[in-house]
């Protein structure tokens, strides 16, 4: 069985993903590594961002398949858990995994479960064109989630922003409130076009966010791959103190409990 994982990006270094650290993680996981979206364009559409995904899936060349943003990475302990949960769901045509959303170093939330990995060999007609934006996985139109295929527990841990500005942070997110307005013709919550609009939406969103972020995490708790570069954080990065959330945020005892539910489920 044969495992290619693709993701896609553009300008990393500039955008300050870290992509030399999910290469890394990528290819001791997977027969294949793909890279897409390197021409993606200033101003985009939001159907676009499918657009892309699927040129992914289609340029792969394995039975297994899974779409890793340039932000995700597997924890190098679960490497033969991979394999083993795709020969175990051979017949499926995808697979559901837990997300470990990551703000600052020391903490995370379970946020989602997102379906990721998809079975190319039996079931090649798989379009990334689904869901509000217009990107999740689909089988004759129906969406593949957590309600209709496989859920495994293997977590794909996630630091969205992790190490950006606030400068790289503005540009970006307006870049894509202003794809959102092109394709659905409103702004939604993404704030504005302009970059103070959209960041100061993100941060109404990261904040409610990292109240929900309530399990502890070390240092050595990361995958290998990032570890590094989490101790380097600098005072300007987001991942730093989140911005100041770090210091000024307050938690509620029932977040505590969801929490630990979920994390004792794992």
């Amino acid at each position: 069985m044969k495992l290619t994982i693709f993701t896609s990006m553009t300008n990393p270094e500039d955008r300050m993903d870290p992509y030399k650290e999910a290469l890394s993680c990528y290819e001791d996981f997977a027969d294949e590594v793909i890279t897409v979206g390197q021409d993606w364009p200033e101003e985009f559409s939001f159907e676009y961002i499918g657009t892309t995904f699927q040129e992914g899936f289609d340029k792969s060349n394995s039975d297994w398949v899974i779409r890793m943003d340039i932000d995700n990475f597997f924890h190098e302990r679960d490497i033969l858990k991979i394999r083993k949960v795709l020969q175990k769901h051979k017949d499926k045509p995808a697979i559901v995994f837990p997300k470990f959303q990551i703000f600052t170093p020391d903490r995370y939330d379970i946020k989602a479960k997102m379906c990721i990995a998809y079975n190319k060999k039996q079931f090649p007609n798989i379009k990334l064109n689904g869901g509000g934006d217009l990107c999740l996985p689909t089988i004759n139109g129906m969406i593949l989630d957590q309600s209709n295929v496989p859920n495994e527990n293997i977590p794909i841990w996630n630091y969205d922003s992790i190490f950006k500005t606030k400068t790289i942070i503005s540009k970006d997110r307006a870049r894509f409130a202003r794809a959102w307005k092109s394709c659905f013709g409103d702004w939604g919550d993404r704030g504005g076009g302009t970059e103070n609009e959209a960041f100061d939406a993100w941060f109404e969103m990261i904040t409610d966010r990292y109240k929900k972020h309530t399990l502890k995490l070390n240092l050595s708790d990361h995958p290998k791959y990032i570890a590094k570069s989490i101790a380097s954080l600098t005072k300007d990065q987001f991942g730093y103190n989140a911005f100041g959330l770090k210091d000024s945020t307050t938690r509620k005892f029932s977040d505590y409990v969801k929490n630990y539910k979920n994390y004792l489920l794992l």
